[in-house]
């Protein structure tokens, strides 16, 4: 391709670049899901080929620098650095031109991502502040729970345990639906704390209690394997609610895995091989997740995820009941409707998320 042909291209894409940047703010936008979807996808890609046509037109004016060295100055030495860098300039030009030129023409399919994933792995944990933490587990339960209802996700609870008065010490749901669902969910990842006065409060007091949030990609066989032989499995009767079979039989299941000592327990369903079922996908996720971030910090890099490390003792929002307000830490945004936004209304705050990360 000639470089006038590439400038005219990349030119194009950078005048859409800038037009789906103004449209992509839009409340309207930001407010229908699908929408959103398909324009943060084109903006990301217009991104990178932006990015590369600043890199051309800087590389484009350095060689025409040099070009007047060689022509015009008369210093042999100059004349030899110049043509050292000319050499170093035209070898970037052409990878410019080949990362343009696939980004733009390229009509291979893209590998799916964690973003595309279709199903996940939800744990809620209570944190500090004892019931009031159970209380609000349950909360954020029911808060997500109407939020995967207007996505049209479909959630079932593998693992359930019941706080001292009220709520879940800790719950674990199995999530499913169509591409996306990790790309949104990744950003609740951390501590997710309360500010309000509990209902046991006599003298009016605000309390601050904290639980932590937890979303895993859900990893199929063929992604990571695990060794059985490395798994100790225990079984126990159920202690929650499911009739007299559930209560008076061993088919509650606990898996740990003896190198990384993650433990999982499932009791959710009558059949103890449906709890090992479950039970197993937890822990291939977990085990994952778990190796991935062994080998991150082993490397030295980054995601550009807000949670990259997955690190849960980042407080990354609070939700204020006396001033109506939450608030997300990570990109100093508040919204100042409590009540829709524990009715399940979060998606405008993960549309920032998503926006602030790609920016």
């Amino acid at each position: 391709m000639k470089k006038t042909s590439l400038i005219q291209k990349l030119e194009v894409s950078k005048k859409e670049f800038l037009e789906t940047s103004k449209l992509i703010i839009q409340p309207n936008i930001i407010s229908d899901q699908k929408k959103y979807r398909i324009l943060l996808k084109k903006y990301m890609t217009l991104e990178k080929i932006v990015f590369f046509y600043e890199e051309y037109k800087k590389q484009l004016v350095s060689l025409k620098e040099v070009d007047f060295i060689l022509k015009n100055d008369s210093d042999t030495e100059m004349k030899e650095l110049a043509t050292t860098e000319k050499y170093k300039i035209l070898e970037n030009l052409s990878s410019i031109e080949k990362k343009s030129y696939n980004l733009l023409f390229s009509s291979k399919e893209e590998d799916e991502t964690e973003d595309d994933k279709k199903a996940v792995i939800v744990e809620l944990r209570s944190g500090t502040g004892g019931d009031e933490a159970c209380i609000f587990v349950e909360d954020i339960l029911r808060m997500y729970t109407m939020y995967f209802k207007k996505s049209g996700w479909k959630y079932k609870i593998i693992h359930a345990q019941k706080g001292g008065i009220k709520g879940y010490k800790e719950i674990i749901l199995d999530l499913n639906g169509e591409k996306g669902i990790y790309g949104n969910l990744k950003f609740e990842s951390g501590v997710h704390r309360v500010q309000r006065i509990p209902k046991t409060e006599s003298q009016g007091r605000v309390h601050t209690s904290a639980i932590t949030v937890a979303v895993l990609p859900k990893v199929k066989d063929i992604e990571f394997n695990i060794n059985l032989s490395d798994i100790k499995k225990d079984t126990f009767r159920s202690s929650g609610a499911g009739g007299q079979h559930v209560n008076k039989t061993e088919s509650a299941v606990r898996l740990t895995h003896i190198p990384s000592k993650i433990t999982v327990e499932c009791q959710e369903e009558r059949s103890q091989h449906k709890n090992f079922e479950k039970a197993i996908s937890v822990l291939r996720s977990r085990i994952y997740q778990n190796e991935k971030e062994k080998r991150l910090r082993k490397i030295s890099i980054k995601r550009k995820s807000l949670v990259s490390t997955g690190d849960r003792s980042i407080k990354i929002r609070t939700y204020n009941y006396p001033k109506n307000r939450v608030t997300d830490h990570r990109i100093h945004k508040s919204i100042y409707n409590l009540a829709g936004f524990m009715d399940g209304n979060i998606q405008e705050m993960i549309n920032l998320l998503k926006l602030f990360e790609n920016k």
